[in-house]
Formats: C-alpha cells, sequence, structure tokens
C-alpha cells in the first residue's frame, strides 16, 4: 500500500496537466519510477492506465444540435460539388491576366460589323414606321401586353430609346399599356424585338399576382400589404390588389397611374425556348410581332 501510496503521489506531483492515458504511459517509463520493482510498477500503471481509459469511455460526447449537423452537411456537399464542377470544367479555369487581356480587345472587323448591324437596324425601323396603313394592325382591345423577346449589341441607340420608352430594359420583361395609335406606332419600329398582345382577365390577375411589385423610392415592394397600395394609390380610390386588377383590366380611369405605380414584370424563359425565329412576325412563323389572343398561351408559358 506505501508503494501505490508514494506511486500515485509522485504521479500528482511531477505531472502539471491532467492525468491522461498517454500521459501515465510516458510516466510510467520515466526514471521516477525507476525505485519501484519493475513487475509491480507494470502491473500498477497498467490497472491505474485501464481505469483511467474505462472512465473516459464512460464519459457522454458534447451535444450537438440536429440544424449544426444539417448545416455542416449542407457545406460538405456543396463544397464536394464545386469541386468536381471545377474538375468537370463546367465553371471553367480562372483565365491568366494574359488571356483575359487577349480575349478582351475586339478586333476592327468587330467594331465593323456591330456598327453595319446598327446601321442596318436603323434603316429597317425607318422602312417598317413608312408601312401603308393597310398593314398596320387593327386594334381590337385597350389592353396591350408587351414582352420584350431579345435585343442587345446589335440594336441601334434609337431603337433602344424606343424600347427605354416602353419601360422595356431587360429581355424576358413585360408591360401592361393602352392601345393607342402611337403605341401602335412605335411596336412597329421596334417590332423584331418584341410581341404583343390582348391579355384576358385570368392572365392579368395572375401576373398581377405572382409577377406584380411595388415601385417606392426607386425599390421594388412586393405586393404583400394593402397599406401600400392605399398610402398610395387611396387617392384614386384603389386601395387593394383587387383594385389595381379591375383598373387594369377595363382600363380605367387611373390605368397609368397604376401601371406606373407598378414596375415591369419579369417573366421567366419559356421551357421550349423562342426557336420559331426571333425576328421574323408571328404570322410569318417567328416570334416577334402582333400575337392578338394567341398572347395568353405564351403568358402561361412564362408566367
Amino acid at each position: 500500500m506505501n508503494l501505490e501510496h508514494e506511486y500515485k503521489k509522485s504521479l500528482c506531483s511531477l505531472s502539471p496537466l491532467p492525468i491522461t492515458s498517454k500521459t501515465l504511459t510516458l510516466f510510467a517509463a520515466s526514471p521516477a519510477t525507476a525505485a519501484v520493482s519493475p513487475h509491480l510498477r507494470l502491473h500498477k500503471s497498467t490497472s491505474f492506465i485501464g481505469k483511467m481509459m474505462a472512465e473516459e469511455e464512460g464519459q457522454p460526447l458534447p451535444y450537438v444540435s440536429e440544424i449544426v449537423l444539417k448545416k455542416r452537411k449542407i457545406r460538405d456537399e456543396l463544397a464536394i460539388t464545386r469541386r468536381t464542377q471545377l474538375e468537370l470544367g463546367k465553371y471553367g479555369a480562372k483565365k491568366s491576366k494574359k488571356q483575359s487581356d487577349v480575349s478582351d480587345i475586339k478586333r476592327p472587323e468587330q467594331f465593323i460589323k456591330e456598327f453595319r448591324d446598327k446601321e442596318l437596324d436603323l434603316i429597317r425601323t425607318k422602312q417598317r414606321a413608312k408601312r401603308p396603313k393597310s398593314m398596320i394592325p387593327t386594334i381590337k382591345s385597350n389592353l396591350l401586353f408587351i414582352i420584350r423577346i431579345q435585343g442587345k449589341n446589335d440594336m441601334h441607340p434609337k431603337t433602344r430609346k424606343i424600347l427605354y420608352n416602353l419601360r422595356l430594359r431587360k429581355v424576358f420583361s413585360g408591360v401592361f399599356v393602352k392601345a393607342t395609335e402611337g403605341v401602335i406606332d412605335m411596336l412597329q419600329k421596334v417590332e423584331p424585338y418584341v410581341t404583343y398582345g390582348y391579355p384576358n382577365l385570368k392572365n392579368v390577375k395572375e401576373l398581377v399576382y405572382k409577377k406584380g411589385y411595388a415601385r417606392i423610392d426607386k425599390k421594388a415592394v412586393p405586393l404583400t400589404d394593402n397599406n401600400i397600395i392605399e398610402q398610395t394609390l387611396g387617392k384614386y380610390g384603389i386601395i387593394c390588389v383587387e383594385d389595381i386588377i379591375h383598373e387594369i383590366a377595363n382600363v380605367g380611369p387611373h390605368f397609368k397611374e397604376v401601371v406606373l405605380f407598378m414596375g415591369p414584370l419579369m417573366l421567366s424563359k419559356p421551357e421550349d425556348g423562342l426557336l420559331r425565329g426571333k425576328k421574323q412576325p408571328y404570322r410569318e412563323g417567328g416570334d416577334a410581332g402582333n400575337r392578338e389572343d394567341e398572347i395568353n398561351d405564351l403568358i402561361s408559358k412564362m408566367n
């Protein structure tokens, strides 16, 4: 008993760290235990180490919440996916500075082509504006819905300005407009870049509920609270989303105020795409131009 007491006492006095299996193993081989009999030293050290390891194994693991574990799993999965995509070249390796500088330089031929495309677009715009009145479609409804289907680099600045006046700044954006002769003339000039028609009440309602938002202080605010509508349009007797739908569908006296209150509607790209020939008129088998009532099929695909 005296030997065991002195053995434990020497361990506690010489080891400033917590006694673990590792420290016990190291200390068992130290010169401090040389005075003890080898067989007794081995027996005592192994039994004491076994007791300490049993106590360590019996302690419960630290609790980690399920949310933390899920976040770790999602983070690991994203890291693996990202690594795989980089290896497969989906995003491509990062270009060196020399390669990026060379690719960013435009050749003279590209400038000439862009200039000619813009000039050709201006000439065709003027030609469309001079069409005889017999070719201009007759107005069958007071409400039009216009969707921009393309147009980026090959547009003349005058064409782009007309699209901006119609509030069509992005591809696949749509707006409600009142059908007038001035609007029809503008649509004739930018016909290859837009498609339009007469939406029905069902599509007007779905567009307002799904894609509608308000423009307040140059910020997009979803139409989830009627108080927002009442604060801005309450002076016109419009206090809820249903009033907005009614005013748009019937082209009421405050149609302009309601449309300006709402921003352009950002639609989704059709799943099957626009593969019929974007710049060709719809009546000739393309995608652009007047669709009349058939615009509702396209709205259903893009909403």
